[in-house]
């Protein structure tokens, strides 16, 4: 049996998801579009289109096995839709897209259909916004882990600082270290692209778990070093030095610098783990 001659039905069905979900993802683009967190998720379907076609002459070579069993997992989403739009939980709503797509892909292909295109379909997740509840219960604790060693590294640079909290106040300002000081919003862009360049650079599955895993000390610590050229800065310059245009080059100077170290690390595993 040839994939082609399930074209026509897969088509009749996108157009359904595109019906039924177009709320759903005009939602999805307005976060993307106006929430710094997730800015990436413009990125992600791109990214996730790019796996499949890598994988084409793979997917080629697989037997198209239906599976009756993908009905499970499709009625699963629809109810997991229903109960988002119920209780107005915008996470739930979202990923049952994505649990969708692979019971569809279940039910017109097979599972070693859904085997051959776990890592795109998985990679969708990352275009979803975390609930909030769940972001700031992350985003909490690395604010005080950032605002704690960034001021005892300032302090061993000579500067007269104190911290509550993650309130660090300098004889001349008082500084917040707010949630996009905390690493997190790096981190969610960062751990995207970081899935992206394992698969792409690295062979073995255990380099590649090793540079995703790099991409959280990666993110923290850039992020205290946006915190201490801040609060170094603000000794002479005040609050002005965490406002602003500098406010806004940090933020992307931090994330460039992030992203050289990540393909620098994928660089040394290659070298150190042959």
């Amino acid at each position: 049996m040839k994939s082609k001659h399930n074209l026509p039905l897969l088509a009749l069905v996108l157009l359904a998801i595109i019906g039924l979900y177009a709320p759903i993802l005009q939602g999805l683009y307005f976060d993307w579009l106006n929430d710094p967190n997730y800015s990436h998720g413009f990125l992600v379907p791109l990214i996730s289109a790019y796996f499949i076609s890598q994988k084409t002459d793979e997917l080629q070579a697989l037997e198209i096995r239906p599976a009756n069993s993908g009905i499970i997992l499709i009625l699963f989403s629809l109810l997991l839709l229903i109960a988002g739009v119920a209780t107005q939980v915008y996470f739930a709503r979202r990923t049952s897209l994505i649990f969708l797509l692979a019971g569809i892909i279940i039910f017109l292909y097979g599972w070693r259909w859904l085997k051959g295109l776990a890592l795109p379909v998985s990679f969708l997740f990352f275009m979803i916004p975390l609930p909030y509840i769940v972001y700031d219960s992350l985003a909490f604790p690395l604010k005080l882990f950032v605002a704690k060693f960034s001021v005892i590294t300032l302090q061993l640079m000579g500067v007269v600082v104190l911290r509550e909290g993650n309130i660090i106040m300098f004889p001349q300002t008082v500084l917040e270290v707010a949630d996009a000081c905390s690493g997190l919003r790096s981190l969610m862009s960062l751990l995207a692209l970081g899935v992206a360049l394992a698969v792409f650079s690295q062979k073995q599955n255990s380099r590649r778990i090793v540079l995703i895993l790099l991409t959280i000390p990666i993110a923290i610590f850039t992020n205290m070093i946006r915190v201490i050229g801040t609060g170094f800065l603000a000794q002479y310059y005040g609050s002005a030095a965490a406002e602003g245009f500098f406010h806004e080059f940090a933020g992307m100077g931090v994330f460039l610098l992030a992203m050289i170290l990540l393909f620098l690390s994928s660089g040394f595993l290659r070298k150190v783990w042959p």
